[in-house]
C-alpha cells in the first residue's frame, strides 16, 4: 500500500505543485490535492492549514507545501500541534529533515529551486525514515503544551 500524501501550494507554487502531483501519482502514491487550483493570486494560509490539518489528524501520512519562498507555508503549518514542517532547498536538507527532525511536511521554495530538484527533494523526503534515538529525545521536546 502506498503512502497517502497531502499537497498544497499558493499561486507561486501552482506550476510545481501540478507537476509534482503527476510525478507522485506516476510513482504510485495516493495524493490529496488541497489547491490552489490556478495560478491566480491567493493567500497561502488557505492551503497550508488544510494540508497541515490532514497530516495532524492522520488523514495523510506526510505533506508537501510549495510557495515562492516556502517561509509562509512553513510558518503556517508549524502553528499546528504535531506538525514539523521543514523548508528544503537542497536534497540533503530534505533527508536530514526526515532523519533528524521527523519532519512530516516538506516546504519547497519554488522561486529558488528548479522542478527537477523539487522532484528529488520530494522523493527523498517521502522515502527517508526518521532515525529516532537521540533525535527522538530532541523531537519530543518541540511541542508546546
Amino acid at each position: 500500500m502506498s503512502k497517502k500524501i497531502a499537497i498544497g501550494s499558493d499561486h507561486a507554487g501552482f506550476e510545481y505543485k501540478t507537476a509534482v502531483l503527476e510525478f507522485l501519482k506516476d510513482e504510485g502514491y495516493t495524493v490529496e490535492d488541497f489547491g490552489a487550483a490556478t495560478a491566480e493570486s491567493v493567500d497561502y494560509p488557505d492551503f497550508a492549514h488544510p494540508v497541515a490539518t490532514s497530516v495532524e489528524k492522520g488523514q495523510n501520512e506526510l505533506g508537501i507545501l510549495i510557495c515562492g519562498s516556502a517561509n509562509g507555508v512553513a510558518i503556517t503549518a508549524n502553528k499546528h500541534q504535531g506538525i514539523r514542517a521543514a523548508i528544503a532547498w537542497q536534497n540533503e536538507i530534505s533527508a536530514l529533515a526526515r532523519q533528524h527532525n521527523d519532519a512530516n511536511i516538506v516546504c519547497i521554495p519554488a522561486r529558488f529551486v528548479d522542478l527537477e530538484l523539487t522532484k528529488k527533494i520530494v522523493k527523498t523526503f517521502l522515502t527517508t525514515d526518521f532515525e529516532g534515538g537521540r533525535h527522538g529525545t530532541r523531537v519530543n521536546k518541540i511541542a508546546c503544551t
